[in-house]
């Protein structure tokens, strides 16, 4: 069998070492199977404490995905055993990508993401956490959850709210992709480096006179990456997001969601990535973007552990509703791309069914969760 994450130790000029997790599943698009996160979530922790280990670089095999999200097949299969009910399966899923992400966030030493080619959902997750997380010119990053019956979760509720001009609400209602100098833009990603650059910038790590501080190791690492991106940044794509400021700004102004929905799918514009981010939002899942919408306001004030806490709740119980595994079915599995959606518009969306989704299945003391950010 091989490895799903391949593990390595890269030995430095000076006697220190830089670690390598590589999510080793191209076929998949690196997708993040649970097998993955329980080899990586121990071996992180590992790292952070071994005193030789002075950066980590987390990397998917393969040119065409860094990680293109969870692993969506292996969740259908739960949900359908246990159709309409509660899951644990989900619920042991969830709870660990989030554990996951949340170490990545808060790891001590400078961690390296390399976001070449597809990240997405689970996979931006991961990669939004790093310190020092570097997009590439094949980048292509979304949360296209609204197409699978899901909402932006991995931290989405933290993150999304903390891009300028409403651009986390845009993406999160349509799942828009986009590219690496719309990452750098949004917060997303801190440096653009051509892919060609990976090797020699490898080997240059090798170089660095590592210190024991992981404080002066964060500024070296730094001063590297931004001396490579200066040898890139002419190759950099042009950046949507700046380009329709102005008018995402315009339709994600009105104070709720029925409006800004109808501002969306009714602005004139030519461009073709606006057009596909509007056609998404039209075939996506109404109670996914009701959902999306009220995480970003219940999620604006919040620590980024209790963004996740709130995430879990919402994710077991997407489990179990029922339009997260007809969204996967129609996608993935039948391929038919006719979801058979619970309601056919916003205004159709249950409030009782939003507040459902928001009541916690658990007390704050049994929270799987609980622990999160607390030393």
């Amino acid at each position: 069998m091989t490895q799903v994450v391949i593990f390595q130790e890269l030995n430095c000029d000076n006697g220190k070492k830089i670690a390598v997790a590589t999510l080793n599943s191209p076929r998949s698009l690196n997708a993040l199977s649970a097998e993955m996160i329980d080899l990586l979530y121990p071996q992180l922790q590992k790292w952070q404490s071994q005193a030789d280990i002075v950066a980590v670089l987390l990397q998917g095999e393969g040119e065409k995905a860094f990680c293109a999200g969870g692993d969506i097949v292996h969740m259908y299969n739960e949900m359908k055993t246990h159709q309409g009910e509660f899951s644990p399966g989900i619920e042991e899923y969830f709870t660990k990508e989030y554990q996951l992400d949340y170490l990545i966030h808060s790891y001590s030493k400078p961690f390296i993401v390399w976001g070449n080619g597809i990240v997405m959902g689970g996979g931006l997750g991961m990669m939004v956490g790093g310190s020092h997380r570097v997009v590439t010119e094949n980048s292509r990053i979304a949360m296209p959850e609204i197409s699978i019956g899901l909402y932006p979760d991995v931290g989405g509720s933290y993150f999304l709210n903390r891009m300028p001009d409403n651009c986390g609400l845009f993406l999160g209602l349509t799942g828009a992709s986009i590219n690496a100098s719309d990452a750098k833009y949004c917060g997303l990603a801190d440096y653009f480096v051509e892919n060609n650059h990976k090797e020699t910038l490898v080997d240059q790590l090798k170089l660095i006179d590592w210190q024991m501080s992981n404080e002066i190791n964060h500024e070296l690492l730094s001063k590297l990456l931004m001396n490579f991106e200066q040898d890139s940044i002419s190759c950099a794509p042009q950046t949507k997001l700046i380009a329709h400021k102005n008018l995402i700004e315009q339709i994600t102004s009105a104070n709720n969601l029925n409006d800004i929905v109808a501002d969306i799918l009714s602005a004139q514009c030519e461009d073709k990535w606006f057009t596909r981010a509007q056609k998404s939002l039209k075939h996506g899942s109404a109670l996914s973007a009701s959902l999306a919408y009220q995480q970003l306001q219940q999620g604006a004030s919040l620590s980024l552990a209790d963004c996740f806490r709130m995430e879990l709740n919402l994710s077991v119980k997407s489990g179990q509703f029922g339009e997260f595994v007809e969204g996967v079915r129609a996608l993935l599995i039948d391929k038919d791309n006719s979801p058979k959606w619970r309601f056919d518009s916003i205004s159709a969306v249950n409030k009782k069914v939003i507040d459902w989704f928001f009541e916690s299945k658990w007390s704050q003391e049994q929270h799987p969760l609980v622990a999160l950010g607390k030393k």
